[in-house]
């Protein structure tokens, strides 16, 4: 009886003296919740869940990444907001839906400042330009990739626009302030939508046509049966981040932060070419479903370039005025554009 006393007591001290270590790796068990606005079926969506699922299994199941795709947390503009409060860990910001919280970075919007989202990427990411202009502003936040995507387009219903012209009083969506300016400078009307109304205000003919790149149009959102003419002038980027709750970074285990940094390390370019590739397989959607590419002679892409600039130095200006470094960053930007063109796609080459 005595031995079976013993015995017991062992077994029950051993339980208490190991509890604490168990409790500590349960502790040690992180769950994070990724919140974006894009089908699953979109490349960059499958990008993001290919990610989770890495860092899954890098940390043996220590680190579980549940991606909600299509708005299932909330709509696009709302982005900011549940990832700055937490309510997502990780979120799919369109710096654009925000543009007063990110002036420096939608300096890259600016008409015809990158030639491609691989370009886009690169220049987002250089440590010039990230440490002194673009992470400032994005304060309580941990950024995981900058990227932009490929240049946009003119998306249109049913108007053929082959020139500024055509493209007088027409009502286009804007993605971002700076484009909407260059609508209005163009001759058209601008209107404002969530990246998600565009599908319906082109059934419903509440607007004429759409600023976004042929991948967006294609297959993220899928416009194809509703716009008739593309016209290709590769005028635009938009910029975006993924971007991770500070504190909910900041909570993770030591040992869990080295396999997650090691995760999204380097991935800047890879994310860009991704982008890219998605233009061609969005255009053949969008051209088999019957829409017509339209290119632009080079007498009138000149105007379109022409009426660029004047934003580009109206806007640049208009940020001078509040005390931003606003002509010094878009310097930067256009200086380090042209050395990754060198080395990278681009869409006006």
């Amino acid at each position: 009886m005595a031995k079976i006393k013993t015995v017991l007591f062992a077994a029950a001290a051993a339980a208490v003296f190991a509890s604490p270590l168990m409790s500590s790796a349960v502790a040690q068990t992180v769950e994070l919740k990724l919140a974006h606005h894009i089908s699953p079926q979109h490349p960059m969506s499958v990008f993001l869940q290919k990610w989770a699922d890495q860092v899954g299994a890098e940390s043996n199941g220590r680190m579980k990444v549940s991606v909600f795709p299509s708005q299932q947390m909330g709509p696009a503009d709302r982005n900011y907001r549940m990832v700055e409060t937490g309510v997502a860990d990780i979120s799919w910001l369109l710096h654009g839906l925000t543009s007063d919280l990110f002036p420096l970075t939608g300096l890259a919007d600016l008409p015809f400042t990158v030639g491609s989202a691989e370009i886009g990427a690169k220049v987002l990411n250089d440590p010039a330009l990230l440490d002194k202009y673009l992470a400032p502003e994005h304060k309580g936040m941990k950024v995981l990739w900058l990227f932009t995507s490929p240049p946009g387009n003119l998306n249109m219903a049913n108007a053929k626009v082959d020139s500024v012209a055509a493209l007088q009083g027409k009502r286009i969506r804007f993605p971002s302030r700076t484009i909407r300016d260059y609508i209005s400078a163009l001759g058209a009307t601008p209107q404002a939508m969530r990246p998600t109304e565009m599908l319906e205000a082109l059934q419903k003919g509440t607007v004429d046509g759409v600023f976004i790149d042929w991948g967006g149009a294609g297959l993220a959102f899928k416009l194809g049966p509703y716009v008739k003419y593309t016209t290709e002038l590769h005028a635009y980027v938009s910029t975006m981040c993924i971007c991770m709750n500070k504190a909910s970074y900041d909570r993770l285990p030591a040992d869990l932060k080295a396999i997650f940094d090691k995760t999204i390390k380097g991935r800047e370019a890879e994310i860009g070419k991704l982008w890219d590739d998605a233009e061609g397989v969005g255009k053949s959607v969008m051209l088999k479903d019957g829409t017509e590419a339209v290119r632009v002679s080079d007498a009138e892409m000149e105007k379109f370039k022409t009426a660029g600039r004047k934003v580009s130095d109206d806007h640049i200006a208009a940020l001078a005025k509040r005390g931003l470094p606003a002509k010094e960053a878009y310097d930067l930007m256009t200086t380090l554009a042209a050395k990754y063109t060198q080395t990278s796609r681009s869409f006006w080459k």
